[in-house]
């Protein structure tokens, strides 16, 4: 099968991605070309929509016939229905994550879904902070339309908004950035939003470079500082969440419970991990102490003080202590050495996956990880030390006092509905093409969105390395 030379609806130019034709010749799905073309108007796809000098719909130049097309379409009736007997003549969308045979409206939705993506981003004017082996999967999901994503170095000194304007808004990877450069950037009128990994990372540690297939752009700050609002907040505040989109959220969970996925991968089923449970048995988080999770969330905690506070809450059950992946790779801060540790907890966990773990305990301790919303995923009781995004909605028990903002009660569904859904920005590896998280998911469960580079080698070796020589230190 091959596609027709420049159809009308075809994939944008996104960096770096390996798709195929979108339209390609064969009999397709049945559709009302009405509906079609009033999709095709809402969602003001076809042509080369991704770029603002070449948008048939907001430039409509009278010797373009892609702008033609647009003209008859926003007309409706007969002349909109001719356009869409034209376009549909002959051939069928293919969906260009499973090569299926797509439905018109879903294809153009999904096209739909791309435009609101590159528009967000014609918001931002430089990106600081983002790491050259993350650029590849970042590119996708940061790309305006046209051009190269702007990627600045980090200023070293002052004039730092040296080409920036004010009231332009940049966006940063601030855990990478000096901490400088909001100042700098707020002393010439522009505003800093942030880059961050999404929940569903990647099939390997970041630590590790592994490049993530996921990023949350939060204009506003960051979900992980409870000090100010953020966008994962705020949606969770005040979205209306339709029962469709609940139901989707419930499969999304139920799917990610079945195959054991996490924010780094995929865990394999087996065995039980732990020995049968003879009194209340319950699993504390370690995190990297030096994280901004820890040190906007973490209510001033660290390893060591939330196995003391777990141990005396809970001075009978069986405590079962995980450090963080990224810590036991050597590479970050938080280790606590063995013999304190069991001082407080009945074992340590280095191995077993996170996902299998959740499923012999009877509740989970966190400051702020991650790992307490995918415990709630399992239907696991969390008790909060920290303040981490999930907490604060009638979900979780908050030992640190939580925002006003946050009176909200919520549902689980909807706290994935947000969190996995509406918020985050998600790459297919196979495609390089910005995806649905259902995709991502998919690649995970089916093995295919596993990126090893010869840098992530390196990195798994000066682990290795690491992790010796602070086991000779303790």
């Amino acid at each position: 099968m091959s596609e027709q030379p420049l159809h009308f609806l075809r994939i944008p130019p996104f960096p770096r991605h390996r798709a195929g034709a979108l339209v390609v010749s064969g009999e397709g799905l049945p559709f009302d070309a009405d509906a079609l073309a009033a999709e095709m108007v809402a969602q003001r796809v076809g042509g080369a929509f991704w770029a603002p000098e070449t948008d048939p719909w907001t430039r409509g130049l009278r010797d373009d016939p892609e702008a033609a097309m647009v003209r008859a379409l926003r007309m409706g009736g007969e002349a909109a229905r001719a356009v869409v007997e034209k376009l549909t003549k002959g051939v069928h969308p293919r969906c260009p994550f499973t090569g299926e045979v797509l439905g018109w409206l879903e294809a153009v939705r999904l096209m739909g879904a791309w435009r609101r993506l590159i528009e967000c981003n014609r918001a931002y004017t430089a990106v600081f902070g983002i790491a050259g082996w993350k650029r590849e999967t970042l590119d996708a999901l940061l790309w305006a339309g046209s051009g190269p994503v702007p990627y600045r170095q980090c200023p070293k000194a002052f004039g730092c908004g040296d080409g920036l304007r004010s009231g332009d808004l940049a966006l940063a990877w601030v855990a990478r950035a000096p901490a400088s450069l909001s100042k700098a950037l707020a002393d010439v009128g522009v505003k800093l939003g942030e880059v961050e990994d999404g929940f569903i990372r990647s099939s390997g540690l970041g630590a590790d470079c592994v490049p993530p297939l996921s990023a949350m752009i939060d204009p506003m700050g960051s979900h992980v500082d409870p000090s100010r609002p953020s966008l994962l907040e705020n949606v969770l505040g005040t979205h209306e969440f339709p029962p469709e989109l609940l139901t989707r959220a419930a499969a999304l969970r139920a799917m990610l419970v079945e195959h054991g996925v996490g924010k780094y991968g995929v865990a394999q089923a087996g065995a039980p991990v732990l020995p049968p449970r003879s009194r209340r048995r319950l699993l504390v988080i370690g995190q990297v102490e030096d994280d901004r999770a820890v040190l906007l969330g973490g209510a001033g905690n660290t390893n060591l003080s939330l196995l003391q506070r777990a141990r005396a809450m809970e001075p009978d059950a069986e405590l079962i202590y995980k450090p963080h992946p990224d810590v036991e790779a050597g590479h970050r801060k938080g280790a606590i050495p063995d013999a304190q540790a069991l001082a407080l907890a009945d074992a340590i966990e280095r191995h077993a996956p996170l996902s299998r773990l959740l499923g012999e305990v009877d509740g989970l301790h966190v400051i702020s990880s991650q790992a307490g919303f995918e415990a709630l995923l399992q239907g696991v009781p969390v008790v909060t030390h920290g303040v981490p995004f999930y907490a604060g909605w009638g979900l979780t028990q908050d030992l640190a006092p939580t925002p006003e903002r946050r009176g909200r009660q919520l549902g689980l569904d909807a706290l994935v509905a947000a969190s996995l859904i509406l918020c985050p920005r998600y790459l297919d590896p196979v495609t390089r093409l910005p995806c649905p998280v259902e995709v991502l998911v998919r690649r995970m469960v089916e093995g295919q969105a596993d990126m090893v580079t010869p840098l992530v080698r390196l990195r798994r070796l000066q682990g290795r390395v690491a992790r010796i020589i602070t086991k000779m230190r303790m």
